[in-house]
């Protein structure tokens, strides 16, 4: 990117870390904070969103919450660079972000230098994520190796998907929220390595995970 200057927004609800990033972001020659928000609500009526760079975005906020936020803003500013600063360091929260567009992840501990070096790094076309959800993202690699095998859950929501059932329709089913169900469903494209849910069962049959009958019944 050839800007001299990066354009800040902030949406945090915790007004004294939001105050005290706006501060310290500040002091940057080459950062501009455009605007800070205590909610994504508050931040989707603002007119100043279309001249942000990059978001500092939280996950516990009131309302509409951060992951959700990432998809929206993704969907409306796609070129908008999304970090993600929290206080979840769970395998779930992280990967959820990610997945939404979030580019990095830091945790809310993080230095004034730290965050505002990850800043200039997701800028400039990195991935800045704190050493210790770095280390998570790695084992869960490890973990998953080459297996490609879908899990209990997953199966039972790919065959549902066979029979033509809505998400809200296998959430009420499997007693798992509509988004808990899209969380399942990205994990078993990816995993099929397929887009929609016509190739998802075309490969669960060929794989036999799922009965090629199922859809009569």
């Amino acid at each position: 990117m050839s800007k001299s200057v990066i354009h800040v927004g902030i949406i945090e609800d915790n007004r004294f870390m939001r105050n005290g990033w706006e501060t310290f972001i500040g002091f940057e020659e080459d950062m501009n904070v455009v605007a800070s928000f205590g909610s994504c609500e508050d931040a989707f009526i603002s007119d100043k969103l279309g001249s942000i760079d990059l978001m500092i975005m939280d996950i516990g906020l009131p309302g509409m919450n951060g992951i959700e936020g990432v998809q929206s803003l993704k969907e409306h500013y796609p070129d908008m660079i999304i970090v993600m600063a929290t206080i979840f360091d769970d395998d779930q929260h992280i990967f959820d972000a990610l997945k939404a567009g979030a580019v990095g992840y830091l945790m809310k501990k993080v230095t004034p230098e730290e965050l505002v070096n990850a800043i200039r790094d997701a800028y400039n076309g990195g991935s800045p994520i704190t050493p210790n959800i770095a280390r998570k993202v790695i084992n869960t690699f490890h973990q998953a190796g080459d297996d490609n095998d879908l899990n209990d859950r997953e199966l039972e929501i790919l065959q549902n998907l066979a029979t033509g059932s809505s998400y809200n329709a296998i959430g009420k089913k499997i007693f798992l929220s509509v988004d808990g169900v899209r969380y399942h469903i990205r994990n078993i494209y990816q995993k099929l390595q397929v887009h929609s849910r016509s190739e998802a069962i075309a490969k669960g049959i060929t794989k036999r995970l799922i009965d090629p009958d199922i859809r009569e019944k």
